[in-house]
């Protein structure tokens, strides 16, 4: 596969989830202006997050089609368009409408192309109802969680957006957006259930937002800061490359798992730490966020050993396995395999979990504890 197959697509990919990003903190914020005051969304969390999570998706899936055009636009993508064309959804489809449209007027801050005129509900609608591609092992999909980490959203902690392109199987573009990542390691560990302190953005030691992408096999993972305010993004000296830590020896490293209790088996995942022994209290973060935070070298380790019955969306791995793996570490289930992300929207076949690692030194380790305290464990 040549080094540069995928260099248009790669920088359509990130140049939209920059755009996608912009418009998550917008509605984070409560911006979302109304043009009639009778259909103004009420700033309650859920329908905040869904008009981010629609907006996102109709805003890539519309970039992606105009920027590509010379190819059949296949997207795989969490959100149905059926909720939003029900009638009671007529403010979320203003907002959403209006949202989408703010977003897409900014697209040549980004180097993309605006559309002639505003779209209208149809032509967003229709956007979002493309995103209805199943994946598999044929073809080119390319894979979207418009907000993965709705919890942090909310709560104005860690979410991520996140892109991906798979080709006959395998991920060979990821792009994971990251509003909240500080760009200082220690602000990360800040407890989490509390929002991580919000400084004006001018000020040095805090400085937030980036996004990471990655292509397979080029051996190399970046990052950019995000884009404030009005500036126009000087693309070709803003990415800084990102590796993965080269601690190799449990006690001196952190591993992170999820904050949210559903789908996920924590007294397993503590059996593991406690028989690989961690010193390091774990870092709690919400979201594809702990992809990001190992391959940038915050983390070690991040490990997620489903409920029974919960099966793995492609969507909610897909762009940050490929950035790790390309950032130099290593991602496999919980027996040492390759994930599968050509069978469709979920990962089948998977054993028992997902591991993420550093490098194969910890990754040898971390499998090894892990058959040893499934054996002792009655799950």
């Amino acid at each position: 596969m040549g080094e540069n197959n995928y260099a248009k697509e790669l920088d359509v990919a990130v140049r939209v989830v920059h755009m996608a990003c912009s418009l998550c903190q917008r509605v984070q914020e409560g911006l979302v202006s109304s043009t009639s005051n009778d259909h103004v969304v009420s700033k309650d969390d859920d329908s905040l997050v869904t008009v981010a999570d629609w907006s996102v998706q109709a805003t890539v899936s519309w970039m992606l089609s105009e920027s590509l055009s010379n190819q059949k636009v296949s997207i795989v993508a969490e959100e149905d368009v059926q909720t939003l064309s029900k009638s009671d959804s007529v403010g979320l489809l203003t907002a959403v409408v209006n949202t989408v449209n703010e977003c897409l007027a900014e697209a040549p801050k980004y180097g993309l192309q605006s559309p002639k005129k505003a779209l209208g509900t149809s032509q967003i609608l229709e956007a979002i109802s493309q995103c209805n591609s199943t994946g598999g092992r044929k073809g080119r999909h390319w894979v979207l969680d418009p907000v993965d980490g709705t919890l942090g959203f909310v709560r104005g902690d860690q979410y991520a957006v996140a892109l991906a392109l798979i080709e006959e199987g395998k991920i060979v573009i990821g792009v994971l957006g990251c509003p909240n990542y500080p760009r200082k390691k220690e602000w990360l560990s800040h407890h989490h259930s509390q929002t991580m302190p919000k400084m004006s953005d001018s000020s040095e030691t805090w400085e937030k937002g980036c996004v990471m992408y990655a292509q397979r096999g080029s051996g190399e993972a970046w990052m950019q800061p995000l884009i404030h305010g009005n500036k126009k993004h000087t693309w070709s000296n803003s990415a800084q490359r990102v590796q993965v830590s080269s601690i190799d020896d449990p006690a001196l490293a952190t591993f992170c798992e999820p904050v949210e209790r559903a789908n996920t088996n924590h007294s397993f995942s503590a059996g593991v730490a406690h028989s690989m022994g961690f010193k390091k209290q774990p870092l709690r973060v919400h979201s594809m966020v702990k992809y990001a935070a190992i391959a940038r070298g915050d983390a070690e380790i991040f490990m997620k050993f489903a409920q029974s019955g919960y099966k793995e969306k492609i969507w909610d791995h897909a762009a940050g396995v490929i950035i790790v793996e390309e950032a130099g570490g290593v991602v496999t289930d919980a027996g040492g395999h390759p994930l599968d992300f050509s069978r469709g929207l979920y990962l089948e076949g998977l054993d028992r979990g997902i591991v993420a690692c550093s490098g194969t030194i910890l990754h040898e380790k971390l499998i090894g504890a892990v058959y040893a305290s499934w054996d002792s464990s009655n799950l």
